[in-house]
């Protein structure tokens, strides 16, 4: 490379400098390194005289140059000469102090300029330095800048030279009078200490090891006198801060005795700033540097000053820190260092100092010195050791203070003190309660949570700060584990600490597993040692009552059974093998559940079940005795926990049940009836729970001690004392009474069924009857609920057939009381579902109720039920809509059962009738509520059947004809019903006719599945199942029961709700149809009346009339009826579109009537041509009104389903005829008056339709192939938009290729007979047909149907005849339907090759449009078929076709572009192996087009580049080029596209190197392309090439030229083009 060159490539990437674009500018500084790194030094010279010769050039862009010179230097500085360096360094003097004003920007990019050269050419750059250095004059602030930084960079270096340059700066210091030059003395006095400072801590690296402090101790000693005196007085804090920051590493410096003679003043200057400054945090640093100064000179003075220090440091230390600001957690740290500088020195002084401050109520003096001491203790444990006492004792008052920060700090100083063992003194006991009372904190009083993004750990709460903390201690710190252990036991029991139960447990547990690894000795714990430890029972007792709710307290319930598990060798010896392997299935039912899904029945009923087994496995009457005494004294701690007050009593129920001590369990039950809180439900209910429980073990006993309660002074005295106080007297009592009921239910439902029907009437029902007379709903709800228990036992009974019950009458008449005393209109309370339930348990037992209370009984509670407002959907409506269901549960059950005591016909008959006025209600939830309870009486009575002998169903017609017309209510499941109700008549009827009960009637059986259609809202829907309903009613009914119902149905027609009217309708007609033939008899009558009777429209039966007699009259005259209603006025009417339908329900008639549609469609014209009103505008196409109408007529005749028969016989003539009826409508208008009509808007008769021409006839056609059992066809079309595809002109050709496609997929057998037809419409006048009928035929050729069914000649035929269609879109559906055949047929490519190379490479001349259509088809479809034709055929039109689509490369249309590309690539794989050299000269020449173009703004072309490439790689014949596109191309793998190219061009320069001249000139023309990303893609190809280019090849280069273009894309107005441009220059230096 000649220096010329180098000169010119740098002066050309020098003069782009000026870009505007900074990333352009980055760039060419970027090239310009790279320069530098080939050639440093011609460079770096090239830009010195750049800068000299424009010294005009504006500071921002020398800045840059200088800064390019700068990473030049920084890497290859040892490669210059002292020549260059000479000349390099005066320049960036020159350029630093060209100016006296500041410059920042620049002046910084000389000072690095200066600093780099200094890192090799240290004595040259200090020189130069000096000599900027004058006498009595201040010098330049970038050259102390540039000293200062020389100082860091090269402290080696440059600490020699400080004696002169302090020599030479010391004595101008006191002419600086600008802020920002004192400034920069004090930024370059700072870097020189630190250098100093460096040099001096590692001399045995220094290149003079005999440099001592005292070399530097004088001057810095001068500059401190000025800096500190006069300088700190500034009133700039940017000054004062520059003082204070070089005074700390000066004052390691100073002579010891100047150190300690300027120390008190030294100190109070720094201290008093800090009220002076905001950011304090040089501050800090400054002073901790003093003080570490001062100490490592043993100084005295230190002493005097400690307590402005320790003020001044204490105030800084209780600013409130901020986590979004890093130099004041940065202050933070540095006054804390400063802390523990005087901790080392000055403990006791220290101490005496924030101990007291401890005591002050105010927050963040608190906090503060807590912060301190923690600190304190970590930082300087040492000298902490015998001051311990102290510490711990001045914590006293902090522990009381309630501010949530305090206790923060609180917490994270004993968690430092734990990990230095102040906790193992006396006093730490106070400290651990301390952690485990915040652990126990509510979480509703903690603070917010801080967000996500929150990275301050003092955000957290107390409550979580204390549980980490517990935690940590507990298993981290080993020496607190004898402290910790068993001491953490006694926060179990009391209930203050409930909030600590899960981390107490989970450190529990951690430190019993480390005792039980240390031995069983230090495990056990010694009680009588440790006397305020709870005992085993009342941890046993804490344990299993809290995990009753296991999900609260961050899961709790795992935590506490878990410490039970481990603290099993303490409670009980016999207890191991049984809790090791219960507790793990507990803790694992647990893991399958959330607190949401947990059922806490059956949880507490697994707790008790533990509990009943350890009992049972324990066996110790002293010890069960002892566990049943703990869990009564706990009961107090649960008041807050309902829950879990109900759990303990079920407890203590188990354990007395267990006891078998009586006075125990006696005495225990006094207890509990005397303490209980029975204003609480939850206590009640518990209370009753545990007396069933304890009932089961301890029946009489129970019954007993709650005699002698009621008897009992205690209970007389107790509603003695609430009658004193009248206004709440009678409520208290209540809830006593109430509880007392329930504990007799309780013990009804418990205890041993064998033992309670003896004492039922006499001790139980005697002290619960006695109560029937209150107001009060809770001792309401108590006794029924009672009541209910107490039959439910009876009935549950093996003696409860023998069993007579006295008091049944008088309950069941009590029950009903309660039930009619309820609100009939709202549902509040359970009461009348227990009372129904009690009704249903006492039905069963005997005595049998008499007839009146039976009615009484069911007209009751049905009058309490169905008469409830609908169910609510408000927020609270889940409660209450479970109460109703419920209830109605409650219901059914004793219908039910009143029914199972009289199962007879005249039995059901009195249950329906109760049900007869709710079904015939006019408020529909009272309907759908009897048609419920009526079907589930019909299911019960059906599966209940016992037929003995054939007799009647007498009353079967009365039945159906209620329920069948219920069939269209307007309630959904009133309609489903109905249908059950029908069903099981059905079956009752065949079941009195001696049927079996598992015989199924298939007749009887499609009700079933008629029941789907009875969901759907559409009236003909429902209305179509409600007469299939009336057909099998009809055919199941018996003859001597049709009068019965007929009569019932007619009453029916006058029902309030006239959905039901019309189905009764409905099943009238259907009756007197198939059982009588009575609507055939006046057909000409019908015929007179039809269209008065449709135009009044009352009522939905008369339609089905109408449409039956149209059918009749059409069977006779069908071309009068077609004729006649061709003459409706459109848009059809909905009445006349369904006569249409009627006239196809028989397939003969059908026939006729599609056949007279067909010739009325084609007789007249499709459409007439407006005349234009302006020149020029093509004309208006205006619909003929007959074609019109019978393509509505047809859509409605096809779309009735017994149409299909006819349509099958026409199916090629209605497809063929319809397809060319929608291409001939495409854009055209419907005539004027029906346009105006539609936009008046249709009536609300008239069918919903679209009448647009097009639209028509697409609906038609698709009706046609939905009727002809072609569905498939028409749902590949709706999947794929055909249809909407048809009815565009912008989409009418694909709409045709489509439906040709779905036809050749699921029509194919039906083609043959189309194509006959079609065949004779290739010469229609009309052009759209043609082409329609082209994209048809076109399409077929591409599925294998058109040979399977012997078609493909007269395809081709059929194609080759319009190849010379005047009309250009016919031609290109030729030439795609011809390249079809490679998809169709590709065995019969080769047969056909030369035909069809022929007609595509005549395309590619198709007429002189360069963007010519038919010219992209023939591209599209050589690339299907090169594949497939012989070789010899392709070889002789492959040149050609390679040279004739090769313009199309840089075609402006993306499509041309495309196709042109990909067939490229094609042409390559045909020519894998077999590549003619003329052709291999195409490759060569398509290879830098295709590498540039994968950045083409279109994905489609830049996919398209990445076959070619990897289709010509084989045929350049180098494996690592093809492997590099194999590689980095594949589709769907993200291009790293300059990687790539620098991949391709190292192949390309090492395997093709004759090529270079040829590449860089292609990419010269994409220099002008105009695509932005491949103008920009041509600069970095040109680099790459460049770079991987060797020296012998740079005779085919034109560096000049080349140079010269990249010059002009410096001046782009794209900045990536820039950027490229100056990329491509740096790497040229290989070349120059």
């Amino acid at each position: 490379m000649t220096e010329s060159s180098i000169k010119k490539l740098a002066s050309t990437l020098l003069d782009a400098i000026t870009d505007k674009d900074p990333v352009v500018q980055e760039q060419v500084c970027s090239a310009l390194c790279s320069l530098g790194e080939v050639r440093p030094v011609e460079t770096l010279r090239t830009c010195e005289e750049y800068l000299r010769q424009h010294d005009k050039l504006a500071h921002p862009y020398r800045a840059a140059v200088l800064r390019a010179m700068e990473r030049v230097l920084s890497s290859r500085a040892s490669d210059m000469d002292k020549d260059t360096a000479s000349t390099i360094i005066l320049l960036a003097s020159s350029e630093m102090t060209k100016t006296k004003d500041l410059v920042w920007d620049w002046q910084q990019a000389a000072s690095g300029v200066l600093v780099a050269v200094g890192r090799q050419f240290i004595s040259k750059v200090m020189e130069e330095l000096l000599r900027k250095l004058h006498p009595g004059t201040l010098p330049h602030c970038a050259v102390l800048h540039t000293l200062a930084s020389l100082s860091v960079a090269n402290a080696f270096g440059v600490v020699p030279f400080l004696p002169s340059v302090l020599s030479s700066l010391l004595p101008v210091l006191g002419m600086a009078k600008h802020d920002t030059v004192r400034v920069a003395f004090c930024s370059a006095l700072q870097r020189f200490s630190e250098g100093a400072l460096e040099y001096l801590a590692n001399l045995d690296r220094a290149p003079d090891p005999t440099v001592r402090k005292d070399a530097f101790a004088t001057d810095i000693f001068s500059a401190y006198d000025v800096l500190f005196h006069q300088w700190l007085q500034s009133r700039e804090a940017k000054l004062r801060l520059a003082v204070v920051e070089a005074l700390g590493p000066m004052s390691h410096l100073l002579p010891s005795e100047r150190l300690e003679e300027q120390l008190p003043k030294l100190l109070p200057g720094i201290l008093a700033l800090y009220k002076k400054h905001s950011e304090t945090f040089y501050l800090s640093k400054s002073l901790g540097q003093i003080l570490e100064a001062a100490v490592s000179v043993g100084s005295r003075t230190l002493e005097t000053q400690l307590d402005a220090l320790l003020a001044a440091l204490h105030s800084q230390i209780c600013v409130p820190v901020e986590s979004s600001s890093p130099l004041v957690m940065s202050n933070q740290k540095e006054v804390l260092r400063c802390f523990t500088v005087l901790a080392c020195s000055l403990p006791d002084r220290l101490l005496a100092f924030l101990l007291p401050r401890l005591d002050t109520s105010n927050e963040r003096t608190r906090v503060g010195t807590l912060q301190v001491v923690r600190h304190v203790i970590n930082s300087a444990a040492a000298q902490m050791e015998d001051k311990k006492p102290f510490i711990l004792s001045s914590m006293r008052l902090p522990l009381l203070d309630t501010n949530s920060k305090v206790k923060r700090a609180v917490v994270q100083v004993i968690s430092a003190m734990a990990h230095h063992g102040y906790l193992e003194q006396p006093g730490g006991e106070v400290m651990i309660e301390y952690i485990v009372q915040q652990c126990a904190l509510p979480p509703e009083q903690e603070p917010e949570k801080p967000g996500p993004s929150s990275k301050d750990p003092k955000a957290d709460s107390v409550r979580a700060v204390s549980v980490r903390t517990l935690y940590l201690v507990s298993t981290t710190v080993d020496r607190m584990s004898h402290v910790l252990w068993p001491y953490l036991l006694q926060f179990l029991t009391p209930v203050r600490f409930t909030g600590a139960l899960t981390p107490l447990c989970r450190s529990l547990v951690h430190l019993a597993q480390k005792r039980q690894e240390a031995g069983a000795d230090a495990f056990l714990i010694q009680y009588d040692a440790h006397a305020s430890l709870p005992s085993p029972y009342a941890v046993t007792a804490r344990l299993l009552v809290v995990s009753s709710s296991p999900y609260l307290g961050d899961g709790r319930g795992v935590a506490a059974l878990r410490l039970l598990s481990v603290l099993q060798p303490n409670i009980h010896p016999l207890l191991g093998q049984h809790w090791e392997t219960t507790v793990p299935l507990l803790l694992g039912y647990l893991d399958e559940h959330t607190e949401e899904t947990l059922p806490q029945e059956e949880w507490e009923e697994k707790l008790l079940m533990f509990l009943r087994d350890t009992l049972a496995i324990v066996s110790d009457n002293a010890w069960i005795c002892q566990l049943s005494l703990e869990l009564c004294r706990q009961l107090p701690c649960y008041d807050e926990t309902p829950q879990e007050k109900n759990f303990l009593y079920k407890c203590i129920g188990t354990t007395l049940g267990a006891a078998s001590s009586k006075e125990v369990v006696r005495k225990h039950l006094q207890e509990l009836l005397e303490t209980a809180r029975y204003q609480e439900e939850a206590e009640r209910e518990g209370l009753a729970c545990c007396f069933g429980i304890c009932a089961i073990s301890h029946l009489e006993d129970t019954l007993a001690q709650l005699e002698d309660f009621v008897r009992s002074e205690v209970f007389r005295k107790s509603i003695g004392i609430l009658n004193i106080f009248k206004d709440r007297s009678e409520n208290e009592v209540e809830k006593v009474k109430s509880a007392l009921i329930l504990c007799y239910g309780h013990v009804a439902a418990r205890a041993p069924q064998e033992l309670v029907l003896a004492k039922v009437e006499s001790d139980i029902l005697r002290n619960i009857c006695q109560h029937f007379n209150t107001k009060d709903p809770a001792l309401k709800l108590c006794l029924v609920q009672s009541v209910c228990m107490v039959s439910r036992t009876i009935c549950s009974s093996t003696q409860a057939g023998s069993f007579h019950f006295t008091r049944k009458a008088e309950l069941v008449a009590q029950m009903m009381e309660f039930i009619r005393a309820e609100p009939p209109d709202s549902l509040r309370t359970p009461i009348r579902k227990k009372a129904m339930l009690t009704c249903t348990y006492l039905v069963s037992v005997e005595p049998a109720l008499d007839e009146q209370a039976r009615a009484d009984v069911i007209r009751g509670c049905l009058h309490s039920v169905m008469a409830l407002l609908p169910e609510p959907e408000e927020e609270d409506g889940g409660c209450q809509k479970s109460l109703y269901l419920e209830t109605l549960h409650a219901l059914e059950g004793l219908l039910t059962s009143l029914l199972q005591r009289n199962m007879t016909p005249q039995g059901l008959q009195i249950m329906i009738e109760h049900l007869s006025p709710w079904i015939k209600s006019p408020r529909g939830h009272e309907r759908a509520r009897a048609l419920g309870l009526s079907a589930l009486l019909l299911r019960h009575f059906l599966e209940q059947l016992r037929v003995s002998a054939l007799v009647p169903f007498h009353n079967l017609g009365l039945l159906v004809g209620l329920f069948s017309p219920r069939c269209a209510d307007l309630w959904p499941a009133t309609r489903q019903e109905a249908v059950d109700c029908v069903y099981s008549l059905l079956y009752l009827q065949l079941g009195y006719e001696g049927f079996s009960r598992d015989y199924r009637d298939d007749v009887a059986e499609r009700l079933l599945s008629l029941k789907d259609g009875l969901v759907h809202p559409d009236p003909t829907i429902l209305f179509h199942t409600c007469h299939s309903i009336g057909q099998i009613i009809a055919k199941r009914l018996p003859p001597d029961q049709l009068i019965s119902l007929l009569l019932t149905m007619f009453e029916a027609l006058g029902d309030p709700e006239k959905n039901c009217s019309r189905a009764a309708t409905v099943m009238i007609n259907c009756l007197l149809q198939e059982r009588g033939g009575v609507l055939q008899e006046k057909v000409p009558e019908i015929v007179s009346v039809l269209r008065s009777k449709l135009q009044e429209a009352q009522g939905e039966h008369v339609l089905p009339a109408a449409q039956h007699s149209m059918y009749l009259l059409a069977t006779q005259h069908c071309a009068a009826v077609v004729s006649s209603l061709l003459g409706s006025p459109l848009p059809l009417d909905s009445h006349t579109s369904m006569l249409w339908r009627a006239l196809a329900v028989e397939p003969r008639l059908a026939a006729q009537v599609l056949g007279l549609l067909l010739e009325k469609m084609s007789r007249d014209v499709p459409f007439k041509e407006s005349r234009a009103f302006l020149l020029g505008r093509t004309p208006d196409r205006v619909a003929t009104l007959l074609p019109l109408s019978a393509t509505c007529a047809l859509f409605e005749v096809l779309s009735t389903p017994a149409a299909g028969p006819a349509v099958l016989e026409l199916y090629p003539q209605l497809f063929v005829a319809l397809l060319l009826r929608v291409s001939c409508t495409v854009g055209v208008q419907l005539p004027r008056n029906l346009q105006a009509q539609e936009r008046r808007g249709a009536s609300p008769a008239l069918a919903t339709r679209n009448l647009e021409p097009c639209s028509s006839a697409v609906d038609t056609l698709r009706a046609m192939l939905l009727r002809s059992g072609s569905e498939d066809v028409a749902q590949r079309m709706d999947l794929e938009g055909g249809w909407e595809l048809l009815r565009t002109s912008a989409g009418h050709e694909e709409g045709a290729t489509r439906l040709a496609r779905a036809m050749a997929e699921h029509a194919g057998p039906r083609l043959p007979l189309v194509l006959k037809t079609l065949a004779r419409t290739h010469s229609s006048a009309y052009e759209s047909q043609r082409v329609t009928t082209t994209a048809f035929l076109a399409e077929l050729l591409s599925s294998n149907v058109a040979n399977d069914l012997m078609l493909l000649d007269s395809l081709l035929e059929s194609l080759a005849a319009r190849q010379k269609d005047t009309c250009a879109s016919v031609r290109r559906l030729v030439l795609r339907g011809l390249a079809n055949l490679a998809s169709g047929c590709p065995d019969k490519v080769r047969a056909h090759g030369p035909q069809l190379l022929t007609a595509m490479i005549g395309g590619l001349d198709d007429g002189d449009n360069p963007h010519s259509p038919v010219a992209l088809e023939a591209m599209l479809g050589l690339a299907r078929l090169v594949h497939l034709v012989e070789a010899w055929d392709l070889r002789s039109g492959l040149l050609h076709v390679a040279i004739r689509i090769r313009p199309f490369f840089d075609s402006e249309k993306m499509e041309f572009r495309t196709a042109s590309i990909r067939l490229f690539g094609h042409l390559n794989q045909v020519c894998h192996g077999d590549c003619e050299d003329v052709f291999l000269d195409q490759v060569v020449g398509g290879l830098a087009p295709l590498l540039l173009h994968l950045q083409d703004p279109q994905a489609a072309v830049a996919s398209a580049c990445r076959f070619a490439l990897r289709m010509c790689g084989p045929n350049l014949a180098c494996e690592d080029l093809s492997a590099a596109f194999q590689k980095h191309l594949q589709e769907g793998r993200a291009l790293h596209f300059g990687e790539f190219l620098n991949t391709t061009c190292k192949h390309l320069m090492h395997h093709f190197p004759d090529l270079l001249g040829r590449l860089l000139t292609t990419c010269l023309f994409y220099f002008k392309s105009s695509w932005e990303d491949v103008r920009a893609a041509a600069p970095l190809f040109t680099g790459f090439l460049v770079l991987h280019a060797e020296p012998r090849q740079q005779p085919q280069v034109d560096l000049d030229q080349l140079i010269s273009a990249l010059q002009i894309l410096l001046k782009d107005p794209a900045p990536e083009v820039r950027t490229r441009a100056a990329e491509a220059l740096g790497r040229l230096v290989k070349l120059a």
